[in-house]
């Protein structure tokens, strides 16, 4: 069976029992796929990818939300409402 690979870089999970950091440094910055048995286990993912990874996540929520408001009617209240 195939098995889609979101890396460039590929280790065994005895790889990274032997040398967790060294794996993780093989793949420059970037996830590196952990495989079981030639099979994709999990990712490993550098700090820095992975915080990059939740800001970009974040930016999308925020524009979506922004788009929705955008679409709503507009609401006017003067200072003296408040």
């Amino acid at each position: 069976m195939a098995h889609l690979v979101l890396a460039d870089t590929a280790a065994s999970v005895s790889e990274l029992k032997k040398d967790p950091m060294g794996t993780v440094a093989a793949g420059e910055g970037f996830p590196v796929v952990i495989l079981n048995r030639n099979e994709p286990a999990f990712y490993c993912v550098p700090a820095m990818a992975y915080e990059a990874l939740m800001d970009r996540l974040e930016d999308i929520e925020l524009n979506e939300l922004a788009d929705t408001r955008a679409a709503q009617a507009e609401i006017s209240v003067s200072l003296d409402e408040l």
